[in-house]
């Protein structure tokens, strides 16, 4: 059964994706490795992990998946 996830948590991990794969594409861009820290210290502190539902790697993973998923659905919309 899949894990429902705040939306925003959803946003911040496809912000984080598409941050991820601008540094791949442009490597040694400062600006780029500090928004990634921004966002990954985002997700970490979360209150959907404080909330009882477990900060499992299973739940990372589950979160990293929907993101996926919903930046390909809006990458094949657009």
């Amino acid at each position: 059964m899949a894990r429902t996830f705040p939306p925003d948590l959803v946003e911040t991990q496809r912000d984080w994706i598409r941050t991820y794969e601008a540094l791949a594409r442009t490597p040694f861009r400062t600006v780029l490795r500090r928004r990634l820290q921004l966002l990954s210290c985002r997700i970490a502190q979360h209150a959907y992990w404080s909330a009882g539902a477990g900060h499992s790697p299973a739940a990372r993973t589950e979160l990293r998946r929907q993101a996926r998923a919903a930046e390909q659905r809006r990458s094949g919309a657009a």
